[in-house]
């Protein structure tokens, strides 16, 4: 609750610098009520099942926090609970102007800033691309992992980590899908690193996902836990025994990536990027459907020209939304 306060009083601040008004959503709109449910009658979580199975979960409350207004953008910050002690903190970036935008899901991962959100730029950026981004934190990860040994992390729990977090954009879908200001008609889902391999699962599991966007996904487990750096080399035994790999072979987004051929999917690679190994690379592009895309960027330098610079990496995710913008360029290095 505390870290939940101080965001809100972050955003509320903001504001007031702006010299816009804050108000709370509830303010101009009826309460979402507080649904509640006995937490003992439900059954435990699948993480090995990616389809959600609501007997699984608490119904879905929703806490609403503060809504920042500025010129360029409006940002709502939110909470939503369907798991006893793992409330979920959102953050909706939505264009000016725009009754119904479409909507882009963000899953950034594990080892990244969990208040990229709190960024102004970043988010005057996303809203300038004419959809509503919903940003949250997976399993986990940030504010989400709390309450375990540190000897059990997001590796340690990858079946959970994973399995966790493609149950949490399908319930946060249906969560969108309630409200009158989104359409959620074109929804796309941006993942990097361990949230581009939650962003593939999910997408397989659930066709409301119309466009698919990963950098440097996690996946082909085998590899990946043998020669990433992101694991320890003290721990990494561990990971590559039989029984761990078992637990994660049917969450392993190579297998599911065929799945997604007929919908707008694109794999970027940043090849100076440690986290992913070059077997794992090469596994990912075997995988891609025949009509996925794929984007290569050999350095830094390469990457800053054709993703990070003016955030021209969004005007992909544009195109595929329908969302129309001045100018196109093409993003797409190479093709498969």
């Amino acid at each position: 609750m505390f870290r939940f306060t101080i965001f809100t009083l972050i955003l509320a601040s903001a504001t007031l610098v702006a010299g816009q008004t804050s108000a709370s959503v509830a303010a101009d709109t009826p309460p979402i009520p507080f649904l509640t449910e006995d937490a003992a009658g439900l059954l435990p979580e699948r993480y090995d099942v990616l389809a959600v199975d609501k007997a699984q979960f608490l119904k879905t409350e929703v806490e609403i926090g503060e809504t920042a207004t500025y010129p360029a953008y409006t940002e709502e910050l939110l909470r939503v609970k369907w798991r006893q002690h793992d409330p979920i903190d959102v953050s909706i970036v939505k264009p000016p102007g725009i009754a119904k935008p479409p909507v882009v899901i963000f899953l950034y991962g594990y080892g990244t800033d969990p208040e990229k959100f709190l960024n102004r730029q970043f988010c005057a950026t996303l809203a300038s691309k004419g959809f509503a981004a919903v940003g949250f934190q997976t399993a986990l990860t940030g504010p989400r992992y709390h309450d375990r040994p540190l000897k059990k992390w997001f590796v340690s729990e990858l079946p959970e980590s994973i399995g966790a977090s493609v149950h949490d954009v399908q319930l946060m879908i249906d969560y969108l899908e309630t409200r009158d200001d989104l359409d959620t008609r074109r929804i796309g889902i941006f993942g990097q690193g361990s949230g581009g391999a939650i962003s593939i699962l999910a997408a397989a599991t659930d066709r409301r996902i119309k466009a698919i966007d990963v950098m440097n996904p996690w996946g082909d487990w085998p590899d990946w836990l043998a020669h990433s750096q992101v694991v320890p080399d003290e721990e990494r035994a561990d990971y590559t025994s039989p029984a761990f790999l078992q637990k994660v072979n049917s969450l392993d987004p190579i297998l599911y990536m065929d799945r997604l051929a007929g919908r707008s999917f694109r794999l970027q690679e940043t090849l100076f990027d440690p986290a992913v190994p070059e077997e794992v690379r090469k596994k990912m592009q075997e995988s891609l459907p025949k009509d996925g895309q794929v984007a290569r960027y050999a350095d830094q330098a390469t990457y800053t020209v054709n993703v990070s610079r003016n955030g021209r990496m969004l005007d992909w995710m544009q195109d595929q939304l329908g969302i129309p913008r001045a100018g196109r360029s093409d993003l797409s290095l190479s093709t498969k």
